[in-house]
């Protein structure tokens, strides 16, 4: 192998991020950098430019920017509080019961949005004050927010797991939504266990048991919200549409949600949700070509190849490859966001995976999982400054109290990594997969 191509690509691409160059340019370069050492310049700009516009041409992508389109309307449409009133009534009776329903209207805001970021300013932006008015520690609730903002990552519909399945090839985007549920409740269970034994120990409040006006109000004005997800999972299980089209049908059920029936959002405000819709999608959009563009120099260069072989030296066994691959993502993931990540990482490691005889599917949730918990941590933590900045909590404050909830990440990440059923149930009993 020619290891002058790969030298280029990873030093020139940690140098551009180093040095505060974008992401997406840094990939572009590097990828150009590389390629133009195995091909003359003018041709590997072609090339590359070529795998940039033929990696764009997947009618898969489309549902990005409609579920990008639909979590931001979903943001300002006032469902925040409704899953916040329902989860107080679910869990509102167990000890350090608003940090419980902090995560549960995570999991529920979060995987109606498919935003990680989203989840953690509407549902923490309005829990912080509640907790600091109960006494609650503000770190605490704080770190509370930010580890279970991530589950709506995994709970469908997620862009991340979209990108995924594009990056795989040939891997069923329904059948990765349907495998992410189990693993998204595992992870947000693991924060309320945590949470339990913290709150016992520091005797937080429990909350005042609801009348039945209460609950009955509460479940009837979430019902619109959550009737997104029926709506969307139940008709891609019944095959009466595909993911992509399942996208658009949620845009449409969001704005009647949001304009017609809650009436948070104004026909005026649309333009603007609009144009950040828009700007969210062409960063999006543009990692993902760029990132196939790399994707082909790698594997043009023999970089999977190689990688495989070195893994494959240390050991072959299974439990070995699969723990020194979460901890190289779980290092990438502290540096680098979860796009680029999966884009970048996908072709490199999913082979290594196959050849051990992992499900693709599988794989994907284990990696998207283990990429989720890299959004807590800094420098480059997206959920975990939206947390500090929605609770005024600095990060120098917030890293300990996180620690026990880190942890029981990890716990579970590797749980999802050596159990497969926990991502292969419900495909398999849904007859998906």
């Amino acid at each position: 192998m020619d290891w002058l191509a790969p030298l280029v690509m990873f030093s020139s691409f940690f140098v551009l991020v180093l040095i505060g160059v974008p992401v997406s340019f840094s990939i572009g370069i590097a990828t150009l950098a590389s390629a133009a050492t195995m091909l003359p310049l003018h041709v590997a700009i072609t090339v590359v430019s070529q795998k940039m516009a033929a990696g764009l041409d997947n009618f898969s992508l489309l549902a990005i920017p409609f579920f990008v389109f639909a979590g931001i309307l979903m943001n300002s449409g006032g469902i925040a509080q409704r899953l916040i009133n329902l989860s107080q009534i679910l869990v509102g009776r167990m000890p350090g019961s608003l940090g419980h329903v902090n995560v549960m209207a995570n999991m529920m805001f979060g995987s109606i949005s498919g935003s990680a970021v989203a989840a953690a300013a509407a549902v923490g932006g309005t829990m912080a004050p509640l907790q600091k008015q109960a006494g609650y520690n503000p770190a605490y609730s704080a770190a509370v927010n930010v580890t279970s903002c991530i589950t709506g990552l995994l709970i469908p519909p997620s862009n991340v797991l979209i990108v995924y399945a594009l990056t795989a090839g040939g891997v069923s985007v329904a059948t990765l939504f349907m495998a992410g549920y189990i693993p998204g409740i595992l992870m947000g269970l693991s924060i309320m266990v945590v949470g339990y034994i913290i709150s016992k120990r520091r005797g937080y409040p429990v909350s005042e048991c609801p009348t039945l006006a209460q609950i009955f109000k509460a479940f009837i004005d979430a019902i619109p919200s959550l009737l997104m997800i029926v709506i969307v999972m139940g008709g891609i299980i019944a095959g009466v549409f595909t993911a992509t089209e399942a996208s658009a049908i949620a845009v449409v059920y969001t704005f009647i949600l949001s304009v017609l029936i809650y009436r948070q959002v104004k026909v005026r405000d649309l333009p603007k949700i609009i144009l950040e819709s828009v700007v969210t999608t062409a960063i999006v959009l543009l990692l993902i070509g760029i990132s196939v563009g790399m994707s082909w120099a790698m594997t043009n260069a023999d970089i999977p190849y190689a990688i495989s072989d070195a893994l494959m030296s240390v050991s072959d066994n299974p439990i070995v490859i699969l723990l020194i691959i979460n901890v190289i993502l779980l290092i990438v993931g502290v540096f680098m966001d979860m796009t680029p990540a999966v884009l970048i990482f996908t072709p490199i490691f999913l082979p290594i995976a196959t050849q051990l005889g992992m499900d693709p599917v599988h794989f994907g949730i284990m990696m998207v999982f283990n990429l989720c918990i890299g959004l807590c941590t800094p420098p480059v933590g997206s959920a975990l400054f939206i947390g500090c900045s929605v609770s005024g909590v600095k990060l120098k404050h917030l890293i300990g109290p996180m620690m026990p909830f880190f942890l029981a990440l990890v716990v579970s990440l590797f749980a999802v990594t050596y159990i497969p059923q926990l991502s292969l149930f419900l495909p398999h009993l849904f007859g998906m997969h």
